[in-house]
C-alpha cells in the first residue's frame, strides 16, 4: 500500500490569531507530523506577538527545525507563492523565492509552492507574462537545483487554472526532477474545471496536494468565474467537492503517490480542520493508502 503524508495549512489559524507555535501544538495533540506555512520575509508586529501562524525568513531556519521536531512535526512544503505572472514577477516574487529556497534546505522542507495571480496581468499580454514566467522559472530553478528543493507550480490564477497553459509552465525548464505540481482540488473546481479530468491529465507531475472542500453557496455564486479560494470555510467532505477529493484519492493512490496532502480550510480555531481531518484519514484508508509518520516522530513517540 502507498505511503502517503496528511498535514495542514497554517492558514486555519488565521481568523483565530494563533502563533505557529500553537499550529504546531495542534498538530501534536492530533498526531499529525506535516505542516506548511507561509513565509514573510522580514518581521513584523503581528508575527512577533504571536497573532500569525506562518514564519518569517529572518528566523534561523535549524534551531526553527529543532523546535518543530521537539512537537513531532516536520515541513511537508512552504508557501512562497508570490505571483509570478505581473511585471514585478522578476524583480520582487524570484528573489523572495530563491531566498525561501536556501532557507527550505536548511529547515529541512524538502518543497517551496510559488503560483501566478489571481487575474490576467494588468498592461500585459498572455504570451508576455507566459515568457516572463519562463525567465522567472528559469531563475528559480538554477537555485533550486543547488539545493536540490522541489520547486512546485500551484493551481491558483489565471494561467494555472487553465490546463494548457499549466502544462507549458511545468515544461519551461525542459525535463527536470525539480519542477513539479502543487494540485489545488478547491481552486480547479471553483475555476471551472473537473477536478479529476484535470489531476488525471497532471499525475505524472503531482508532488503534493491541497484538500480543499468548496461550499455549496460559493460554488454557487463563483464556480466558472474565479480562479482561486483563499481559505475554505467548509471542512473537506462537507461541500460539493468531496466525492471528487475521493476520486482523486483513488487516482493518486493507484498512480503510486507518495507525498503530501495538506488540508487547506478556514479552521475556526481548530474544530474544522479537526472534522476535515477525521474525513481524510478514513478516505485514505479507503484509497488503499497507509498514513506516513516521518522516522524521527515515530522514535520519539
Amino acid at each position: 500500500m502507498p505511503e502517503i503524508g496528511i498535514g495542514f495549512h497554517t492558514d486555519a489559524f488565521n481568523s483565530s490569531h494563533k502563533s505557529f507555535e500553537e499550529a504546531l501544538a495542534w498538530a501534536q495533540e492530533h498526531d499529525v507530523h506535516y505542516i506548511e506555512p507561509g513565509v514573510i520575509e522580514g518581521a513584523s508586529w503581528i508575527h512577533g506577538l504571536g497573532y500569525f501562524p506562518h514564519i518569517s525568513l529572518i528566523e534561523d531556519p535549524v534551531l526553527l527545525r529543532r523546535k518543530m521536531e521537539s512537537y513531532g512535526v516536520e515541513f511537508s512544503q512552504i508557501d512562497a507563492a508570490y505571483p509570478l505572472s505581473g511585471r514585478d514577477g522578476l524583480t520582487v516574487a524570484v528573489p523572495y523565492i530563491q531566498k525561501a529556497i536556501a532557507w527550505a534546505s536548511l529547515a529541512g522542507s524538502p518543497r517551496v509552492a510559488t503560483t501566478d495571480g489571481l487575474h490576467k496581468p494588468e498592461g500585459l499580454g498572455d504570451r508576455e507574462a507566459l515568457d516572463l514566467m519562463k525567465r522567472s522559472y528559469g531563475e528559480i530553478i538554477r537555485v533550486a537545483e543547488a539545493h536540490e528543493i522541489v520547486v512546485n507550480i500551484e493551481v491558483h490564477g489565471y494561467f494555472t487554472t487553465r490546463p494548457d497553459w499549466l502544462a507549458e509552465m511545468l515544461d519551461f525548464c525542459g525535463d527536470t526532477p525539480w519542477l513539479r505540481l502543487n494540485l489545488d482540488t478547491g481552486n480547479t473546481f471553483i475555476a471551472g474545471n473537473d477536478p479529476v479530468e484535470f489531476a488525471e491529465r497532471f499525475l505524472d507531475r503531482i508532488n503534493h496536494v491541497h484538500i480543499k472542500d468548496v461550499s455549496e453557496s460559493l460554488a454557487s455564486a463563483v464556480r466558472g468565474g474565479a480562479t482561486g479560494i483563499a481559505i475554505s470555510h467548509v471542512p473537506a467532505g462537507g461541500g460539493v467537492n468531496a466525492e471528487n477529493i475521493r476520486s482523486i484519492l483513488r487516482k493518486l493512490s493507484a498512480h503510486g503517490f507518495d507525498g503530501v496532502l495538506s488540508i487547506e480550510c478556514e479552521g475556526e480555531g481548530g474544530p474544522m480542520l479537526a472534522d476535515s481531518l477525521t474525513w481524510l484519514r478514513r478516505e485514505i484508508a479507503e484509497a488503499g493508502f497507509t498514513e506516513r509518520v516521518p522516522s524521527f516522530a515515530a522514535l520519539s513517540s
